[in-house]
């Protein structure tokens, strides 16, 4: 079986690792239209130089009212390429391949003055904002936005794209019998996410892999568990998707209790059911576990998180500290020299 530090390739996405940066919040873009600023440049950048395989920006959210805050990113005008294009073209330079998570936060948005939206009018907690329903051509009009998000994302360069379907942002408010009570056809679970797939897929390169991240269980109240989204996944895949980064929970405060791997069982899972490429993450930062996790054949990628934000080299030590040899540029392997 490969390891960590052995190259991925799938369609047209080729990787120097099996290292994955996952998407993290920053909260430092333009408020005024959710432009990138020079804090992403330096922080995703700093992440190619030190040797990440795959680096997935942020949410970047599909229209302005799909923001969580009004610090998060967008992408939705042809003006902000530039913006996007600049990261993209830095972190190539390095050797780096660069994905963009698209999303819309539907309920989570906590934006004063918002017109918060959702499948119906239930908040996210006791604390959170009432929501308006989306009327059904809403629907369609953010489904097409998607689309248009997409095309800009192939404009701008990024290597793959990952749509956000967790952690209780909008597609996954509709995956959910605890936040989706519709009576009309997008109270099927699977239909509003079907069709945000194929307007996705229908804007990009065929040979681009299409991501889609999944709670794979929700953890509060009415909230579902791992067969309601096996019974989705297929047609998830027949829509378009081509690998799955299986997370889980986030539609509801309640939160898991966390420990190394602890969602990797149901990556595992889907990936020998379904035969197809699947990222891993949740607290993989110790490079025995990544490594073991890769060499096992529970994952195809290891999505790092929270450890890429304290050590921008992890790549680097986590090779040495499995003998591995990965070549850093300039002066910085010298740091690194015993």
């Amino acid at each position: 079986m490969p390891g960590l530090f052995d190259f991925f390739s799938y369609k047209g996405l080729h990787l120097r690792n099996r290292i994955m940066m996952s998407s993290m919040c920053q909260y430092q873009a333009e408020n005024k239209d959710g432009n990138p600023t020079d804090w992403h440049f330096v922080h995703y950048t700093s992440r190619a130089i030190g040797g990440i395989g795959l680096i997935f920006l942020e949410m970047t959210n599909i229209e302005l009212r799909g923001r969580i805050s009004d610090q998060c990113l967008t992408f939705h005008s042809k003006d902000q390429v530039p913006h996007y294009k600049r990261i993209v073209d830095e972190c190539h330079k390095y050797g780096s391949k660069i994905g963009i998570q698209l999303a819309h936060a539907g309920r989570k948005s906590v934006i004063d003055g918002n017109d918060i939206v959702g499948p119906g009018d239930d908040p996210f907690s006791e604390d959170s904002p009432i929501p308006r329903a989306l009327e059904i051509e809403e629907i369609k009009e953010i489904i097409g936005k998607y689309g248009t998000s997409a095309s800009l994302a192939v404009q701008a360069g990024f290597d793959t794209i990952e749509i956000h379907g967790a952690h209780g942002y909008l597609l996954h408010q509709f995956m959910s019998p605890a936040s989706n009570h519709r009576n009309d056809q997008y109270g099927s679970y699977h239909v509003f996410p079907v069709e945000v797939i194929r307007e996705i897929r229908s804007n990009i390169p065929k040979d681009m892999p299409l991501i889609l991240r999944i709670s794979a269980v929700e953890y509060g109240k009415n909230g579902y568990d791992f067969n309601h989204m096996l019974n989705f996944i297929p047609y998830f895949l027949e829509a378009g998707v081509d690998m799955l980064d299986v997370s889980t929970g986030g539609n509801d405060p309640v939160r898991p209790k966390v420990y190394p791997a602890y969602q990797t069982r149901y990556a595992q899972e889907i990936k020998e059911k379904f035969n197809i490429p699947v990222i891993s993450v949740g607290r993989l930062e110790n490079p025995d576990v990544a490594e073991s996790i890769i060499r096992d054949g529970r994952a195809d990628l290891v999505a790092i998180g929270r450890g890429l934000l304290r050590e921008p080299y992890w790549a680097k030590e986590a090779a040495v500290k499995l003998n591995q040899e990965v070549k850093l540029p300039g002066v910085y392997d010298l740091g690194f020299s015993v």
